[in-house]
C-alpha cells in the first residue's frame, strides 16, 4: 500500500503542476513533429524508469522541447545556464518548469548536490553536456565531465540521445536513443580523475555513433 501511495503522489506531484499542464496542452505537437525514434540496440528500447541522466547534442534553443517530445512519458528537470535566470521573467518561467540553474564555468557544490538529490529522488535530469549551443557543424563538440560526477554520486545511469538537426520547420524530429551507460559499473564508485575524463570521451564517441545512425535512416 505504501508503494502504491508513493507512486500516486509522484503521478500527481503538485510541484510539476505547470509542467504537466503545458505538456498536456502541447500534445498536438506530437502530431506536428511526429518524433521518429531510432534505437541503438534492444537495451535502448527499454522505457526510462527511475533516476537517470539524459544527455543530448545542443544545436538550438528549442532542444529541450524536442527532448520532451521524444521522451514524452517522463517529466524532465533541465539543467540551464544560471544567466538565463538572472532576469525576472527568465527566473519566473524556468522556475515553473523546475529547471536547475548552474554556472557552467564554475559550478558550486550546492548546485551539484541539488542535482544529485533530484536524481536520488528518482527524477530524470536532462542536460546538454556541450555546455552551449553548437551550430558550426552537426557534430557535437567535446562533453564536459560534470555529468560523470553526478552519475557517480547518485548511481544514476547516463542515457545518450542524438537529435538530428531539422533543415525545415515541417521536418519530423528524428532522435537516436542509446543504451544506458553506467559509470560505476565500468569504473567503480570512486573513479580516478583520468577515468572521469575517459568516461566523458566515451560518451562523446557514443554520441558520434548515434549521429551516424541517424544519417543512415
Amino acid at each position: 500500500m505504501k508503494n502504491d501511495k508513493a507512486k500516486k503522489s509522484k503521478l500527481f506531484d503538485i510541484k510539476y503542476l505547470f509542467f504537466d499542464f503545458v505538456r498536456l496542452t502541447a500534445a498536438p505537437g506530437l502530431l506536428w513533429f511526429r518524433p521518429k525514434k531510432i534505437y541503438e540496440n534492444e537495451a535502448a528500447k527499454k522505457k526510462i524508469k527511475g533516476k537517470a541522466i539524459l544527455i543530448a547534442n545542443h544545436v538550438g534553443v528549442v532542444d529541450p522541447l524536442y527532448l520532451m517530445l521524444v521522451i514524452w512519458y517522463r517529466r524532465h528537470r533541465f539543467i540551464c545556464k544560471s544567466e538565463l535566470m538572472e532576469s525576472g521573467a527568465g527566473k519566473f518561467w524556468l522556475s515553473l518548469f523546475r529547471c536547475i540553474p548552474i554556472d557552467k564555468d564554475n559550478a558550486s557544490f550546492s548546485t551539484v548536490r541539488r542535482i544529485v538529490d533530484a536524481l536520488k529522488d528518482g527524477e530524470l535530469v536532462s542536460m546538454f553536456p556541450e555546455g552551449q549551443v553548437h551550430t558550426q557543424s552537426d557534430k557535437p563538440s567535446a562533453f564536459k565531465s560534470g555529468m560523470i560526477l553526478m552519475s557517480v554520486q547518485s548511481g544514476a545511469p547516463i542515457i545518450p540521445v542524438y537529435v538530428k538537426p531539422r533543415k525545415h520547420f515541417y521536418n519530423r524530429i528524428t532522435a537516436v536513443i542509446g543504451e544506458p551507460f553506467s559509470v560505476t559499473d565500468m569504473y567503480g564508485e570512486r573513479p580516478k580523475f583520468s577515468e572521469i575524463d575517459e568516461a566523458a570521451k566515451l560518451l562523446h564517441e557514443k554520441e558520434m555513433k548515434l549521429m551516424e545512425l541517424s544519417n543512415k535512416r
